[in-house]
């Protein structure tokens, strides 16, 4: 085997200029060659017509002379004295005929052709080989290959990929090509490169590159089947049209993939290409290469190949999204048989080899495709792309990306979700649900964008803008604190009319006057409203702003009961603030970004967190809030003896509903509803909601301490001036009674 040849990273290209120059020098031979034919045509023209421009000259000399010239000029015989006339007409004593040279000379344009018009054709069909020259010289600097000069083969026009590690530096997936280590053709099992060599290119190390045989055979069976069963391109001309060329079916990509592979074998030994092409060739689910193959599908080594897990690799290039294993076994079993077949055809395997391969398949390892993680692949996709073009500097090729995502937490969430969106729920108009969870530093640890990533890619997390309902109003009470009101502010709950507008509540009836720790346990929308057009629209918006929501909130009368278009991403990040004691630390989810050879390109500085509120304002604010969890319409979600603090959220008709809450540890928040924007049947944000966002907080909380929150404690109770005087009147009515023994017509004694 040629191992003079240079390596496929130093490769010795041949540049479109040396192509160039050696293209015009064989075009100048070739002009130069249809001038001189040309130049002969164009003399045996002129001759011609000399010719017979002679012939229209009046004859000279005597009779005799004239008749014996023209006999003379007939026979081709110049007479003489001593030959009679009579032995020449009789064929007696004939001398041999003339020679070319005696006829016409030494100069070949003078020979005739055929008359004036076989003069022209022959003018005609020098310039037509001419033009065809020069019109195929064309054709092959169009389609001749522009290969870069110093192309790294290994690496050129070489797919991206997005590899995203969790909190811990693990990988969880990763998004785009696959290419795993370089593996040598020396270190592969032998049977993987037989089997290769059987099933794509038998000839491989007896062709040039183009196989012109193989590609006769193959058409032949083609024709005779009538369809394609049989492919022609060989391994060179695979890995050209991989390295270089799209996957047109064109008849002018069949000739630049073999004007590639007669490139190809003319610089690398025969082992250089087939390890090239083994390491870079797709072999379905996003794996290219045969290492990366291996440990996609069976989580090995291709070093460590059986002779089972061999034959379904060498059966994937023909079809590999369609084959790949994980897709569609079945084809692939199939598919492996026939390479089988083809190791017994070549001899390569015995008859007992092939039985044992069949009756032992390979077995393939479990790739997680339950997960839901896809919500977050996506999500962190985006956010890498664009912060390495915020970044510059990196010239493509793979990225690895350190994120928060926790594991743990994530199936934690993936588990609450699936097990609250049963058949009845469903049957409710609960057709969907979406969590995401930060640390209280801002890191994401879980997100969860729908019932089924297989079924809708629509993130409900980050994507969906939906109104919060009530779960906005924990911005109306801070913009109220920051005003100076105070927990036990009294507010009458009673109704009310803001320019024609006649707001309501969830319960029919008012209670009348009530402090804002009830009306917040209470959700009561009359109290916000009131809350609200005191304090001043605009300075609930400029709350909400100020604590993290991203999204436009326009000063509108409806902003008291959440009338604010957010996502759930927005919305949960705006909560941050309350479990850090008034301090607003920015959510984020990728820490790190490197390049495949770990240099690296972004990572997140630390960054303090920005006092947004008050710690007096903060602690009043989980004050109201803790009343939603212990009495109020959160009491679903209660976490036992650990300090939980929330809101609901309910819209109109029930379409919307959410469930927003916080401890020491995590801020989470959960949205249920369908993406129809259809009502449900009563299904409240103290309901699913809340039984979600309690299921995930108690398995995510395990083993962690209980972080008391300050002004996380109940309420004093005040009940109104009635209710007090009916209730000191039945206790009054109480004591007499038992003074008396319970008989009403007992006296005192005197």
């Amino acid at each position: 085997m040629n191992t003079k040849k240079p390596a496929p990273n130093a490769p010795e290209t041949a540049t479109l200029t040396t192509r160039a120059r050696e293209i015009a020098a064989t075009l100048a031979g070739d002009f130069k060659r249809g001038v001189n034919v040309i130049t002969g045509d164009i003399a045996k023209l002129g001759k011609r017509a000399q010719k017979k421009a002679d012939a229209k000259k009046p004859q000279t000399g005597s009779k005799g002379e004239v008749v014996l010239a023209a006999l003379e000029k007939k026979t081709g015989v110049k007479k003489t004295a001593d030959t009679p006339l009579t032995a020449q007409r009789n064929g007696e004593d004939k001398p041999p005929p003339p020679s070319e040279q005696d006829k016409y000379g030494a100069d070949p344009s003078a020979r005739p052709s055929g008359g004036l018009a076989g003069s022209f054709a022959g003018a005609a069909s020098s310039l037509a080989f001419l033009g065809a020259i020069g019109g195929l010289a064309l054709a092959f600097i169009y389609m001749a290959p522009r290969i870069p000069d110093g192309a790294d083969l290994w690496n050129v026009n070489r797919q991206s990929a997005i590899i995203v590690l969790d909190r811990n530096g693990e990988e969880i997936a990763s998004r785009g090509a696959r290419y795993g280590e370089s593996v040598g053709v020396a270190e592969l099992p032998e049977d993987l490169v037989k089997a290769f060599l059987a099933t794509e290119d038998r000839r491989f190390f007896e062709h040039g590159g183009v196989d012109f045989r193989g590609t006769l055979r193959a058409a032949v069976t083609n024709i005779r089947t009538g369809k394609v069963v049989q492919g022609g391109s060989t391994i060179t001309q695979q890995l050209a049209k991989n390295l270089f060329l799209s996957p047109e079916q064109t008849y002018t990509r069949k000739a630049r993939e073999a004007l590639l592979a007669l490139w190809l074998e003319g610089r690398y030994s025969k082992e250089e290409i087939f390890s090239l092409y083994l390491n870079r060739i797709y072999l379905g689910a996003g794996a290219y290469g045969i290492e990366s193959a291996a440990q996609t599908y069976f989580g090995k080594s291709a070093r460590d190949l059986s002779l089972a897990e061999s034959v379904m690799l060498a059966g994937l290039p023909k079809a590999p999204s369609t084959l790949a294993p994980t897709q569609n076994p079945t084809g692939a079993a199939n598919r492996a048989s026939e390479v089988l077949d083809n190791l017994l055809e070549t001899g390569e395997i015995t008859p007992f080899e092939a039985r044992e391969a069949r009756a032992n398949p390979p077995v393939l390892v479990n790739q997680g495709t339950d997960s839901e993680l896809g919500y977050f692949f996506d999500y962190i996709a985006a956010k890498a792309s664009a912060i390495v073009s915020e970044q510059g500097g990196h010239r493509g090729g793979d990225i690895v990306v350190t994120t928060t995502i926790d594991q743990k937490l994530q199936r934690d969430a993936e588990a609450a979700v699936s097990t609250a969106l049963t058949i009845e729920m469903r049957q409710k108009g609960a057709n969907q649900a979406a969590l995401i969870a930060y640390d209280v530093d801002g890191a994401l640890r879980a997100m969860v964008g729908g019932r089924s990533y297989k079924e809708s890619q629509f993130n409900r997390a980050t994507q969906a803008e939906r109104q919060p309902g009530s779960a906005f109003k924990p911005f109306v009470y801070v913009a109220a604190l920051e005003s100076g009101l105070e927990p036990e502010t009294r507010f009458v709950d009673q109704p009310i009319d803001i320019d024609g507008w006649q707001p309501t509540n969830y319960t029919d009836g008012f209670v009348g006057p009530v402090r804002l720790t009830e009306a917040m346990a209470k959700s009561i929308n009359t109290v916000s409203v009131q809350i609200t057009e005191q304090v001043g629209r605009e300075k609930v918006a400029a709350a909400a702003k100020t604590l993290g929501v991203q999204a436009d909130v326009p000063p509108l009368r409806s902003i008291a009961l959440g009338a604010v278009d957010l996502t759930l991403e927005d919305l949960t990040g705006a909560y941050l603030p309350f479990a850090n004691g008034g301090l607003a630390p920015k959510p984020f989810a990728i820490t790190r970004i490197e390049d495949r050879d770990a240099n690296l390109i972004y990572e997140r500085a630390a960054i303090r967190p920005k006092r947004v509120m008050d710690e007096s304002v903060s602690k009043d604010l989980n004050h109201l809030l803790y009343q939603v969890m212990h009495s109020g319409t959160g009491a679903r979600a209660r976490l036992g003896n650990r300090h939980a603090l929330g809101k609901t959220g309910t819209t109109n008709d029930w379409r919307d509903a959410w469930f927003v809450g916080y401890t020491g540890q995590l801020v989470t928040g959960v949205w249920v509803g369908n993406d129809e924007y259809r009502p449900m049947e009563k299904i409240t944000g103290g309901s699913i909601p809340a039984s979600i966002w309690r299921d995930f907080m108690l398995s995510a909380h395990q083993g962690l301490p209980n972080i008391r929150l300050a002004g996380a404690y109940p309420a004093v109770t005040y009940a109104s001036e009635s209710t007090l005087l009916t209730f000191y009147a039945d206790v009054s009515r109480g004591f007499n009674r038992v003074r008396r023994d319970g008989n009403e017509d007992r006296r005192r004694r005197r």
